[in-house]
């Protein structure tokens, strides 16, 4: 298929870029010239389904009927991102984006481009994956150019840079690299600008193809950058040193390096209270690990370790059980694997239809599954406190990540009982410490790092949050507010 696409491109190599592109239909050619006798002809060529036709009209044409040369008419046309060029690539790669050549005369070789493009993109709104009650309600759109405006007006600084790549042979995807001088470790900018140029794929439709290309493992289940289309939790990452990857097209940025504790880590906790944000954080991880290992408890004492239940709870086991035929890892696999179809139909279907499948669906299935005598009661408490627990991480892509752990632990929960949940708790622990993000270590607390304290475990107050992450390696540690002074109570006498 390369080979094919390469002597394509050898035999369009051969022709005029005019006959090339005038195959297509949506391909406009046509010839103007001024009111006065003998006046060189304009040469006229563009893509009427890339341009925005009433500048066209307004803003081009107009000119169009005066003696001018392609210099003059560029000093005129009250329009900007204007160029003369005569190289062949170019043209064609200006006109698929929406630009406008103009020939002038006989000169078949020169073309002023004019960016007239029909740039359409969704409005700005709230973010949809990320929503929060309190906080900034804006989101990123799939335009580029529109999400690096909402950064910048965040962050109007000169150290603010933007390196811009195209990836992609078919798709010619721009992708922009932003990170702020003189916070961010020069070589994790050189590692991820390195990584995303040697991209070798034809089609770049999302940031998650990016995300899976530049990551360190790529066998890895767990995600290696966070993405997320939330300004402020972008603006943050960049503020304690990390890059920002944009990609046209997506409405997902992407940030690195990236710490697994940052999976428990929502934006609406710095809206609240520090002793709020930190019991909200714990309650996260607290549902991550209930979600993974509730259910192979369960297969695992009523399989092999009964004796751990209490006596009164074993008896409202057995009368819960006494009428299921199965065994408890067919109950469980039975019932997770119903929760998860419900999902995955409920993601599938229109957003309406969705929402009340998954509703209706969910409490008539659990109904009828129970009244069948196909499984018990006691465990599809379990499976629902579980499933609940799954999605009270603050990334999304973490939340896929939860859903498929607890069928392998599942699994050896049933072949040797508790030794197999903790062998596959220690299976996990051991690749989580050797995993990375762009060569940093993707647990944050290991190395055991003083400022991990400060805002990955717990939140502390903003005035005692005085560095940033040091696993970053931030050029500058410090933060501003290392001067912030609490106020003291008010005096009940008057001076």
């Amino acid at each position: 298929m390369r080979t094919n696409y390469e002597s394509t491109k050898q035999r369009s190599a051969n022709i005029s870029w005019v006959e090339e592109l005038s195959k297509s239909n949506d391909f406009i050619s046509f010839k103007t010239s001024s009111d006065v006798e003998n006046q060189s002809l304009y040469s006229i060529y563009f893509f009427r389904t890339l341009i925005r036709s009433e500048i066209m009209h307004d803003q081009v044409l107009p000119y169009l009927t005066k003696n001018l040369t392609l210099e003059e008419l560029m000093s005129q046309l009250p329009v900007q991102q204007l160029t003369i060029t005569s190289d062949r690539s170019k043209i064609i790669s200006q006109l698929l984006q929406g630009y406008t050549a103009i020939q002038y005369g006989d000169n078949k070789t020169d073309c002023l481009l004019v960016n007239i493009a029909n740039n359409v993109s969704r409005t700005i709104g709230p973010p949809i994956m990320e929503s929060t009650t309190l906080g900034p309600q804006v989101g990123f759109v799939e335009d580029m150019d529109v999400n690096i405006n909402l950064i910048r007006k965040k962050l109007p600084l000169t150290d603010l840079h933007v390196k811009e790549m195209v990836v992609g042979e078919l798709s010619k995807t721009n992708i922009a690299v932003i990170f702020l001088k003189g916070f961010a470790d020069e070589d994790n900018v050189n590692t991820i600008t390195q990584r995303i140029n040697d991209i070798q794929y034809d089609h770049i439709p999302d940031s998650s193809f990016v995300s899976n290309m530049i990551a360190d493992n790529t066998h890895s289940i767990f995600p290696q950058t966070i993405p997320t289309e939330r300004i402020d939790r972008t603006v943050a990452g960049l503020v304690e040193g990390k890059i920002v990857v944009v990609v046209d097209g997506s409405p997902n940025v992407l940030l690195a390096p990236a710490l697994i504790d940052e999976t428990f880590i929502a934006m609406e906790d710095y809206y609240v209270n520090w002793v709020l944000a930190t019991f909200f954080r714990f309650l996260r991880m607290f549902g991550f690990a209930l979600s993974i290992f509730i259910t192979p408890f369960y297969v695992a004492i009523l399989s092999y370790h009964y004796e751990l239940i209490p006596p009164r709870l074993l008896e409202s086991l057995v009368t819960s059980r006494s009428s299921v035929p199965f065994p408890p890892i067919i109950e469980v696999l039975f019932l997770e694997i119903t929760i998860e179809l419900v999902k995955e139909a409920g993601l599938r279907l229109p957003s309406k239809i969705g929402q009340t499948l998954g509703i209706v669906g969910g409490i008539v299935i659990g109904q009828a599954v129970v009244e069948a005598k196909l499984t018990s009661n006691i465990l599809l408490i379990l499976v629902g406190l579980g499933t609940l627990a799954s999605y009270t991480s603050a990334i999304y892509k973490f939340n896929n990540t939860i859903r498929f752990i607890k069928f392998p632990v599942v699994l050896m929960a049933q072949f040797i009982g508790l030794l197999g949940i903790f062998m596959g708790l220690i299976f996990l622990m051991t690749h989580l410490l050797r995993l990375t993000s762009l060569g940093r270590p993707y647990i944050g607390s290991y190395p055991f790092r003083k400022t991990t304290i400060n805002d990955l475990w717990i939140r502390l107050p903003f005035a005692m949050q005085k560095k940033r992450p040091t696993n970053l390696r931030p050029v500058k540690l410090f933060r501003s507010t290392d001067d912030i002074k609490r106020p003291g109570p008010p005096s009940d006498f008057d001076e």
